[in-house]
Order: structure tokens, then C-alpha cells, then sequence
């Protein structure tokens, strides 16, 4: 049974009356989280892309990049988007269901920062007001402005790109604890930890971008301390 199958029953399963982001309400253990996880993503992500005013093709191909959508499961993956676009309910109110649902892994509301990112970063341009979005957004989840700025830094081409914002430490923490951090943020990119957390395997793939980006950071401050 595909991802998109299982949303589909998912989203049968409202009752009248009810909108999206009841779904989040019930989908809290596995294998069902994984089937929120890519709700979450598709619902914020129309959610913000009416942020800038507009829905691109980009932002549509930066969703079946995250998803690999099948030709057979598109109906299914537009009913998402419309459904969260015309939701009277704000993004706030979805972030804050989400957050409950993942409130014990914050590595997973991370995961989908990410794919957030990536779908803002899909036309070429950060809009002003996608930043705002995705900063309240950090923010509900409970993440830091330092993780936030390393998650902006990693994505976004004109933020800073110093290898401690992309880390997410301060430049003066001891280098010790600076390859700690490094290391657990390679454990978190593994792929099995990644589905073991509830992330969908279609959007794994993300991972090898951070992967690659937390890596060229720890070379960049081992060459500078060399």
C-alpha cells in the first residue's frame, strides 16, 4: 500500500464537519506517524505557499521531490493541498497540533523543517514572508533561533553560511563539544533513524543534503583550527 493510498483513508476517515487538521489528532504511533508526517508537510506547505501569494509550478515539483508522487496518487496529494489551503483554521493551528503529535521527538519536527525549506526554496527565491512563516512556525515547534538560523543557513543562498551557524553552535565552544554535536547530527541523518522515527522513506532522500552540509561544516572548522 503506497504512502498516498494511506492518506487517502486517512482523510476518509473525517468525520462531517471535521477539517485536516483533526487528522493530526489521530496519528500519533506507527506506522501511522508517517502518514503524518507527510500530511504535516503537504498542509504547511500550502499553508505557506500562500504566504507569498502564490502557488508556482516550482513549489508543486518541490513537493513531488520531497514525495515522489505517482501519477496514480496525484488526485490524492492535491486533495491534501486544497484541503489545508481552504482550511479556515490557521497554520498555527496546525503547527501546534503537529507539535503535540512529535513533541517527544524534536529531531522529527526538524525533519520537517526541512522539507519546508525545500519547498520554499523551490521558485529560487526566500519570500520575506515565507521566512515569517517558517520563523513562527520554528518557533510553535519549540526550536531555538539559533536552529532555526542553521536551518535558514543551509537552505536559504544569501543567509550566512558560516560552517557554526550551520552546525547550529557558538564559535566558542570548545571543539570537543563541537564534534560532539557534529555527531550526533550525523546519528539523527542516518536513514534508519530517520524511519524509525516516522519519517516517510519517500522523503529520506532529504537527508543527503544535511548530511553533506553538516560534514563540509566540521571539515571547515577542523581546516581553520589545523
Amino acid at each position: 500500500m503506497s504512502l498516498w493510498t494511506r492518506i487517502s483513508e486517512a482523510l476518509s476517515a473525517l468525520a462531517k464537519g471535521e477539517s485536516l487538521s483533526d487528522v493530526f489528532e489521530r496519528l500519533r504511533t506507527p506506522p501511522e506517524r508517517s502518514v503524518a508526517f507527510a500530511i504535516a508537510v503537504v498542509a504547511l506547505g500550502a499553508k505557506m505557499a500562500k504566504a507569498d501569494g502564490q502557488v508556482t509550478r516550482d513549489e508543486v515539483t518541490a513537493f513531488r521531490e520531497v514525495f515522489q508522487i505517482a501519477p496514480e496518487d496525484e488526485a490524492g496529494a492535491a486533495r491534501v493541498f486544497d484541503l489545508a489551503r481552504n482550511d479556515v483554521a490557521g497554520y498555527q493551528d496546525y503547527a501546534r497540533k503537529i507539535k503535540r503529535m512529535f513533541e517527544e521527538d524534536s529531531t522529527t519536527l526538524c525533519d520537517l523543517m526541512e522539507g519546508l525549506f525545500h519547498i520554499a526554496m523551490a521558485d529560487g527565491f526566500y519570500h520575506p514572508n515565507e521566512n515569517e512563516f517558517l520563523k513562527e512556525v520554528s518557533g510553535i515547534f519549540g526550536q531555538t533561533e539559533q536552529q532555526f538560523r542553521a536551518l535558514r543557513a543551509r537552505f536559504v543562498p544569501d543567509a550566512p553560511k558560516d560552517p557554526y551557524t550551520v552546525l547550529g553552535v557558538a564559535p566558542d565552544m570548545p571543539r570537543d563539544e563541537i564534534r560532539k554535536v557534529w555527531r550526533q547530527l550525523v546519528r539523527d541523518t542516518h536513514p534508519d533513524a530517520m524511519m524509525a522515527r516516522g519519517v516517510p522513506e519517500e522523503a529520506v532522500k532529504l537527508a543527503e543534503k544535511r548530511m553533506i552540509d553538516i560534514n563540509h561544516a566540521w571539515d571547515e572548522i577542523n581546516r581553520a583550527a589545523a
